[in-house]
């Protein structure tokens, strides 16, 4: 049965209009996008194999261009679509994150760096530099590779503070792996990088630890700083 028989109320975007985008599950909010189905599957039905197939959403939007355009239905010009709306909610996170006090919006912080570094195969370290108000300077992807003492520079991250007048900082890297426990290094890493901050009056705030799914985990909330 075509989504144009279904009742109304069960129709994706008609769904999503008359309540609200978190009315609707992962598979119909991408149905959405899709718009079409391929023949003998709905959008929706073409949406749960996609998620299905990839394993979630996030590894979803995370594909490469050859593996998306390969799949029935898809193709070279649905793959631009979906990275241009990847690309539109990181910037408007960005935007949102530059407007507010970073201290007091945790979830827009996890939000921004689920977009951010979620989806990345390689281990990425990211400093937020913030002002006196702790809204947001600048945010700079400075190391990539395995995270270890010896890889991430606290001199390094003490010049960028300084070069920006940043009054604190959040650090988070994310966990390939998909683990999102924090590790002893990272800890190691974390009180060397606060002692060499505290020495030119730079606040670290928190430290986020981003899997390639699920929720980040701070640092500030486990009392690890």
């Amino acid at each position: 049965m075509a989504i144009t028989d279904w009742p109304a109320d069960e129709r994706p975007r008609e769904k999503l209009l008359a309540r609200g985008v978190a009315a609707l599950s992962d598979a119909e909010l991408l149905a959405v996008f899709l718009r079409v189905g391929i023949r003998g599957r709905t959008a929706v039905d073409l949406a749960r194999h996609l998620i299905a197939h990839f394993g979630s959403l996030t590894r979803l939007c995370a594909a490469s261009a050859a593996d998306f355009a390969a799949l029935p239905g898809m193709g070279l010009a649905k793959y631009a679509q979906l990275q241009a709306v990847m690309e539109l909610a990181r910037r408007a996170l960005g935007e949102t994150l530059a407007e507010k006090t970073l201290f007091d919006s945790p979830q827009v912080v996890r939000d921004w760096l689920r977009l951010r570094l979620g989806h990345l195969p390689h281990e990425t370290f990211c400093v937020l530099l913030l002002d006196a108000r702790h809204c947001l300077i600048e945010a700079t992807d400075l190391f990539r590779g395995t995270l270890t003492q010896t890889s991430v520079y606290p001199r390094e991250i003490v010049k960028l503070a300084l070069a920006h007048n940043a009054a604190a900082v959040i650090f988070a890297h994310n966990h390939p792996s998909g683990a999102a426990e924090p590790s002893a290094a990272d800890e190691m890493l974390t009180r060397a990088l606060k002692d060499a901050l505290a020495l030119v009056d730079v606040r670290v705030l928190d430290h986020f630890v981003v899997p390639s799914h699920g929720t980040p985990v701070s640092f500030a909330e486990r009392g690890l700083l």
